[in-house]
């Protein structure tokens, strides 16, 4: 049975032995790089001693000891074979996601399927024409389990990316693995309809943050620690054509996390829970830690109290610098 946070500080320090490779002088590609984990991700890997290549949507402009930047099209399938071709990266970390909203809305049907599930296919074709040692995929929480129905068309994308991957991986040995990352926040997190940003945000300004009954229960994991994860998974050794779950392995309420942001800001204004409608079919499931754990040597090690103060902290910092982003319900 998953366990139940109490929201205390969990001592998470013991490791298993590595089993695991180096990275130095390995070519990385990073798709999504600009983006919430892929930059915290490429911060992680240039001090590694590889060579670290980031893909954007938009033009980016490298400095020392940082990633060099491509700008790409990851659904045009010939600019990603060009790309794929011209780096030819031992390893790629495929983090971009063009949609992540999960409503149930069906004008975001067609957008999904052609932000999502293409590049997946395109990045996956030119990895394996070009021989990439290991091609990490970014699988979602909302993703079914066998025999369950996608909750919404972002839920489907990632039902087909998986099927596609392992399609790559049985027919045309793909040397694919999947990181089925779990709820990630932390610092740098620009999406401010997300929950956490969107709520720390209104409590900062003294505003009250509008939200649902708060009785789903999620699997929480601090951005440092995702990244840990998916560099532990980029060098362990046999993980090829699985999932492994990236999480912490507890579930906390959304209402329970929220109140802790409103006691850790000391805010004087309270929440107005179940101002917004609850979302149907919000899949309720925590990480296999143990599974993990035995096949990467990885685990979590922030709290989610620590992680949510030093959220909280780069919120402050920012608003003291001049944030104008308007936080969004």
């Amino acid at each position: 049975m998953p366990e139940r946070s109490d929201l205390r500080d969990r001592d998470t320090k013991e490791m298993a032995p590595s089993h695991s490779s180096s990275l130095v002088g390995k070519r990385i590609l990073i798709t999504g790089a600009g983006g919430f984990i892929g930059s915290h991700l490429c911060r992680s890997l240039c001090g590694t001693g590889a060579e670290i290549h980031g893909v954007s949507r938009i033009l980016r402009t490298g400095v020392e000891n940082k990633p060099r930047w491509w700008q790409c099209d990851l659904s045009d399938p010939a600019t990603v074979r060009n790309l794929v071709s011209l780096i030819k990266p031992n390893l790629i970390f495929h983090l971009a996601a063009g949609d992540t909203r999960a409503k149930r809305d069906l004008n975001l049907v067609l957008p999904i399927f052609q932000n999502n599930l293409a590049p997946t296919v395109n990045i996956l074709t030119a990895g394996t024409e070009t021989g990439c040692g290991r091609i990490v995929l970014a699988g979602s929480l909302d993703e079914p389990e066998p025999g369950d129905v996608p909750s919404s068309p972002y839920a489907a994308s990632h039902a087909a990316i998986k099927a596609y991957a392992h399609m790559f991986y049985q027919v045309f040995e793909t040397p694919m693995v999947i990181a089925r990352m779990f709820m990630t926040y932390g610092p740098g997190q620009e999406a401010l309809q997300k929950l956490i940003p969107y709520v720390t945000l209104s409590l900062l300004r003294g505003q009250s943050p509008k939200i649902t009954s708060g009785q789903r229960l999620v699997d929480w994991i601090y951005i440092d620690d995702l990244v840990e994860g998916l560099i532990a998974l980029a060098k362990a050794r046999g993980v090829e054509g699985s999932t492994v779950d990236l999480g912490s392995g507890i579930l906390t309420s959304v209402r329970d996390v929220v109140q802790e942001l409103v006691r850790l800001t000391g805010a004087g204004v309270e929440p107005a829970i179940g101002a917004l409608p609850d979302r149907p079919l919000e899949p309720e499931r925590s990480a296999r830690v143990d599974e993990t754990y035995s096949r990467i040597g990885w685990k979590t090690q922030t709290p989610l109290e620590k992680g949510l103060r030093q959220t909280i902290d780069s919120y402050k910092e920012k608003l003291k610098n001049g944030m104008s982003t308007a936080a969004s319900a």
